[in-house]
């Protein structure tokens, strides 16, 4: 049993944090029907690389779920899309605000016919706000949060993050959103609209930067930080092979500890003088790029300090911890063979979350779906002759 079972959801989004978003939750039970545009669909399922005629990203996001593909254009397909939001507990759209609304599709004209359902909207700045219509994509929402400010080097220019963190973020507090909406209906009986900003996603990650600045300190600058650099005991060192050791020995217990492995002793009370900041940086340096990462690996294995290999990323994928956790699973599917795709990182002891099926080829479930709502046949293929499935 899993703790979403009987749970159904129209996903009409596309690009990654909506499909995050009902990744979430189909691996734990929620029926989720991506309801995709009958010729394009999905854009992930053509962006390369490729997997048996699949777009990789598209076989990891889109794991678990149905696919329905309807004309949303036509009058037709809007009715049959009102029948099938009749049955359902949750939408989930991304398009731009009034695009629902245009379509009559939104969330006023859905809860008409069903006041249960729990509609949630993510987009780039939500669905009010002098932004409210601006185009964006992660780049701009974490730089008009300021992440971007803080990323880099100390007087260089900042650095583009290498994982797109509002878009993430964003459909991990659509899924919040969405779990927390379902216990409020259990004791109320009636849905509500959940309306997800990504820029608001990204805003809500700096609690440690804000209350530094609330708190009346200074602005956090880039590399200047005690988290971003401006610490001799919280860097990256580079080692004697050129790879990375990150050394994150913050409190003070952890620092003796690096100490006594490196044979020095004598910088126990540096890090309590800013003065010295200069000198440790050199000496530690000095001494990490004296052995090659492997060294050093082995040297700190054992040891209660708080260092770590740099890792690349195919490196990940093959760390004994990662494969252990599985959180890289290989999978065999009769169309395409056997592929990696990512774990599942919540852990239940009782309702664990599962992989049940490949992500769908577009339309897959199109027939089965409209079946179950009532149509013949016969009206499934003059449906498909008129182009609205």
């Amino acid at each position: 049993m899993q703790a979403l079972n009987g749970i159904r959801i129209l996903d009409l989004t596309r690009l990654l944090p909506g499909p995050y978003c009902t990744m979430i939750l189909a691996d734990f039970g929620a029926e989720v029907i991506k309801v995709e545009h009958y010729k394009e669909g999905d854009y992930a399922r053509w962006y390369p690389p490729l997997k048996g005629g699949m777009g990789y990203r598209h076989i990891i996001l889109n794991r678990n779920k149905k696919s329905f593909s309807i004309n949303l254009k036509l009058e037709k397909g809007k009715d049959i899309f009102r029948k099938l939001a009749k049955t359902a507990d949750v939408i989930v759209e991304s398009f731009r605000p009034r695009v629902m609304k245009r379509l009559g599709l939104d969330y006023s004209s859905i809860k008409n016919i069903n006041p249960r359902i729990i509609y949630c909207s993510i987009t780039g700045f939500g669905q009010d706000g002098p932004n409210k219509m601006m185009v964006g994509h992660d780049l701009n929402y974490v730089s008009l949060a300021g992440i971007t400010s803080l990323v880099g080097e100390r007087g260089g220019r900042p650095y583009i993050p290498p994982i797109q963190i509002a878009d993430i973020t964003g459909g991990l507090m659509g899924a919040i959103g969405i779990l927390i909406a379902l216990q409020a209906r259990r004791k109320s009986g009636k849905g509500q609209y959940a309306d997800i900003s990504m820029h608001d996603a990204a805003v809500a990650m700096l609690p440690s930067v804000a209350s530094f600045l609330f708190g009346g300190h200074s602005i956090p600058r880039r590399g200047e930080s005690r988290l971003t650099g401006k610490l001799p005991h919280y860097n990256i060192y580079r080692t004697k092979d050129n790879r990375y050791l990150s050394v994150a020995a913050l409190e003070k217990k952890f620092w003796i500890e690096l100490c006594k492995v490196i044979d020095r002793t004598d910088l126990l009370d540096a890090i309590d003088d800013e003065e010295k900041y200069e000198y440790l940086f050199k000496t530690l340096e000095s001494i990490f790029s004296s052995k090659i990462l492997g060294e050093w690996v082995e040297i700190f294995s054992d040891k209660n300090v708080c260092v770590a290999p740099v890792k690349d990323i195919d490196e990940v994928f093959d760390d004994p911890q990662v494969r252990y956790r599985e959180m890289v699973v290989e999978m065999k599917d009769p169309m395409i063979g056997v592929y990696k795709q990512l774990g599942i990182p919540i852990k239940f002891s009782d309702t664990p979350g599962l992989f049940k099926s490949l992500a769908p080829k577009l339309g897959e479930h199109t027939s089965e779906i409209l079946k179950e709502l009532g149509f013949s046949e016969n009206d499934i293929m003059e449906l498909k002759e008129n182009n609205v499935v």
